[in-house]
């Protein structure tokens, strides 16, 4: 079946919302080639599970392929239509399955040399999309903070290495009630703009006392989800011609209730955990792998308005069928975790760099219960260091400006 012979009754199966998105567009949609509709109906079929951000993202892309004449429309997908595809993918179900399609779609175009080709057409799109659709400004700067070093009586050798040529470094910071002062920070900021999905806390650890404006991840409270799906990889690992891309498969079709997340919970939070444990790799088995992609995933999908990571210690290193089996108690790396943290909190701020607006965002990341901690923000020196004793709100309204 190719595009034009598409009909509203094919998307019975899709959630509600998608389904109503699918319908109100399909004429559309039947304009689309099928080198890239595909693509698209991955991003509608998810709809119902997508935070508000990409939610606007998706209906803005549509609105802006309603508003282009059929000429407008062929010169668009001009690149698209040249690709020469296989009756095997015409013949596909890549309404019901956009995501399996769109696999089979890059092993095909590999293997016909058209991959280079199908890129160039992708970054074209997406350019002329990115002029038509400019990012809309957040209603306030953004904040991100990333605490590191949990459990670390002591480190002497350099913190932020890679962070210090963009801020100011402290290292007379008052260390007391860390923590709790940057969570009543972020509530703060959840309370004076509320914005669902708009300000975050992600911990690597146990997760502390905090306000209920947040959406909150945390490693431990997820422990028994963690388990399910180990026991589930173990399982399916065991079964004959159980290979990577089976694997991969299987764990693609999970959902929520298959972990035995709560029916009752907020379903797009779920989803989104669900998939940082099944698309992940090592967020099931290291804290600081959880957290460090579970901050990449809410920044790059929900585009938070503020975000405050805390990195917990990790499982020592072990091998990877023990570590699968998850039958013995873990030994932590308290001082390992720090390293990793303090690079994931680079990747934090590369990470937060990439949303509208990041010139004007600020970024603080401290050593947890010691006096180093480094600030980014659009009226703080870069590459400087600072003696001067000041609590971490002060750093926070230094670095706001």
């Amino acid at each position: 079946m190719l595009p034009h012979d598409l009909k509203a009754e094919q998307f019975s199966g899709y959630p509600p919302e998608a389904r109503k998105l699918a319908v109100s567009n399909i004429e559309t949609l039947r304009q689309l080639p099928l080198s890239f509709l595909p693509n698209l109906l991955r991003e509608v079929i998810e709809y119902d599970f997508k935070f508000p951000a990409e939610r606007a993202e998706v209906s803005r892309e549509l609105a802006q392929l309603n508003s282009l004449s059929p000429a407008q429309l062929k010169e668009w997908f001009q690149s698209f239509s040249q690709f020469q595809l296989s009756s095997k993918l015409e013949s596909f179900d890549w309404v019901s399955q956009p995501a399996q399609f769109v696999e089979q779609l890059s092993a095909y175009l590999w293997s016909t040399h058209q991959l280079d080709a199908f890129r160039k057409a992708a970054i074209e799109y997406e350019d002329r999309l990115r002029s038509a659709m400019p990012p809309q400004p957040p209603p306030v700067r953004r904040l991100g903070i990333a605490v590191i070093g949990q459990g670390v009586a002591s480190y002497d050798a350099p913190l932020f290495r890679n962070l210090r040529e963009h801020g100011t470094y402290f290292s007379q910071v008052k260390p007391d009630n860390g923590v709790e002062i940057l969570l009543n920070t972020v509530a703060a900021r959840a309370k004076a703009y509320p914005v669902p999905y708009g300000h975050w806390y992600i911990e690597g650890g146990q997760q502390v006392d905090h306000s209920p404006l947040l959406t909150c991840v945390s490693y431990q409270a997820l422990e028994p989800v963690r388990t399910a799906l180990l026991r589930n990889m173990q399982a399916e690992i065991r079964r004959p011609g159980m290979g990577p891309e089976e694997l991969r498969t299987h764990l693609a079709r999970l959902s929520p209730t298959d972990l035995g997340m709560d029916k009752s919970g907020d379903f797009v939070l779920n989803y989104f955990q669900l998939k940082v444990f099944t698309e992940g790799s090592g967020t099931q088995i290291f804290s600081t792998t959880f957290t460090q992609w579970t901050a990449r995933e809410a920044l790059r999908r929900a585009q938070p308005l503020t975000m405050l990571v805390r990195f917990g210690p990790r499982q020592r290193q072990r091998p990877m069928n023990d570590l699968l089996a998850n039958n013995v108690t873990p030994e932590l790396d308290p001082l390992g975790s720090l390293i990793d943290a303090d690079m994931g909190a680079y990747y934090n701020w590369i990470n937060q760099q990439r949303l509208p607006m990041a010139e004007q965002s600020s970024f603080l990341v401290w050593f947890e219960g010691h006096n180093q901690a480094l600030a980014i923000g659009p009226s703080l020196a870069r590459g400087t260091a600072s003696n001067s004793a000041a609590d971490l709100g002060q750093l926070l309204s230094w670095a706001a400006g």
